[in-house]
This record gives C-alpha cells, structure tokens and sequence, in this order.
C-alpha cells in the first residue's frame, strides 16, 4: 500500500486518522498550532487523495494497518493517536491490535460499533436519501451544512463547499471507506489507553450520545462535549479544540 503522509513540528509524535471521504488536506484549521508542541504526522487514508484506492470493502482493521505503516515509515515506534469519526474507529482498532504503539487516544464525533451505539440521525439519513434528486452543488453544500453547527458562519461553509470541490473523493473508494464505518462492530478488547472522547452537542453525522456509550467502554475516558457545535467541531472552534487536546495530552 502506498500511503501519501506529512510531518511538521517537533515533540512527541501525533498521528491525525481522518474520516469518511476527507482528505489529509482537512486538518488545515489545527495543524499549526498542533506542531507548535508535537511531531504531528497526518496521512490520506486508502480510496482517498493521493493514497492507494484498492477495490473495497475496506475494514477499519485494514485502515488502522494503513495507519501503522504511517508510523513505521516516519520510525516512530509510539505516539499518540487522534481520530475523527471514521478516523476514531480506525485509531480505536489501532489501540487495541498495537497497544505498545499508541500512547494516549483522544476519539472524536466517533462511534463505539454497530454492536453497541446509536444509529445515524434521522436527518442525515433523509439527506442521503434525498441527495441523488439534488443537483450536485446542491447536495454537497446541504452535506457541508449538515456537519456543521447550526450557528456556523456562511463563511466557513463558502470555505469547506470550495475544499470539497477543489478535492473531490474518488466515488469508488468512498463507498469502500462508508463500508469500514457501516461494518465496525466495535473493538474486541479493552482500550487500555488514558483517552479523551470530544464531541459537539450538534453533531448530525453522529448521534452524540455515542460519545457517552464509548465512554462506558473505556476505564477512565474523559468527555469533553462542546456546545451547539457540529461533526466537524475543529473547523468551527479550532482554538479551542487544540487548547482542549493539549491540555490533555500534555
């Protein structure tokens, strides 16, 4: 597999694991800040970007090992692990197969497994089923919206809906990737890590009592929820996102 993956910054290393059908390109918004302490490694998952796009199903099993070659290629042996959505079942199933490898865990706007959480909202998936009415432009600025707050500045949607069309995801790997979220049965062993679970208490995209859930499966899990913001909170609160992950990673 060929994984497309920078660095910036020094400190103890951080690997970034992104979602469903984002670029490496999205974590613009924090990664300054990030690398102003840590050795921040962030990466495209297979089917997207300039990663390898093999035929799917892909499995979150199989990303967290994309996620493993990322930190045998830049030769670190331990780090700590961020993940978003998609991005936090793949950072979970890394925990729990490499625990020597990841140092802590912070899990946000993710899921505990089909097995154990809450379905996806009611509004998204109407907004699924009514896309393929919608004119392209229209659809993917309605997505845009979706994962936002619904106080988020038309601004950052201007913003995103024109990061989204400059980076298109390859539709064939797209649906390989959904197919790792839609399959996650949720880890089969403890996560022993010290982990922090973010999630905004206006998240479409993921029913935010998963954060709580998940919580209950891991010893000590802290939660941190933030108020009236969406699915892609380090885009609308970014600041406080980093002051967040900081504080507890140290």
């Amino acid at each position: 597999m060929r994984i497309a993956w920078e660095e910036r910054g020094g400190g103890q290393p951080l690997l970034l694991i992104q979602g469903l059908g984002y670029g490496r390109w999205s974590w613009e918004p924090i990664l300054a800040p990030l690398a102003e302490r840590y050795r921040v490694l962030w990466f495209d998952n297979r089917g997207i970007g300039d990663s390898d796009k093999p035929p799917g199903p892909y499995s979150a099993q199989q990303m967290a090992d994309d996620a493993l070659q990322v930190l045998d290629e830049a030769g670190v042996e331990r780090a700590h692990v961020l993940g978003a959505s998609l991005g936090g079942m793949i950072a979970q199933e890394l925990a729990v197969a490499r625990p020597a490898r990841v140092a802590r865990l912070v899990l946000c706007c993710t899921h505990p497994g089909v097995a154990h959480g809450f379905p996806l909202p009611g509004v998204t998936a109407r907004l699924f089923a009514e896309a393929p009415t919608l004119a392209p432009e229209v659809a993917l600025r309605r997505f845009v919206e979706n994962a936002l707050g619904p106080e988020a500045q038309t601004s950052l949607v201007d913003e995103l809906v024109r990061r989204r069309t400059a980076n298109p995801p390859d539709p064939a790997g797209w649906q390989a990737q959904a197919a790792a979220g839609m399959t996650f049965a949720g880890v089969d062993a403890p996560i022993a890590q010290d982990t922090l679970i973010v999630t905004g208490t206006a998240d479409n995209v993921v029913d935010v009592r998963n954060s709580d859930v998940l919580a209950a499966r891991i010893p000590g899990a802290r939660v941190e929820k933030l108020e009236g913001l969406g699915h892609l909170f380090f885009w609308e609160a970014p600041d406080r996102f980093v002051r967040i992950v900081t504080e507890f990673l140290g």
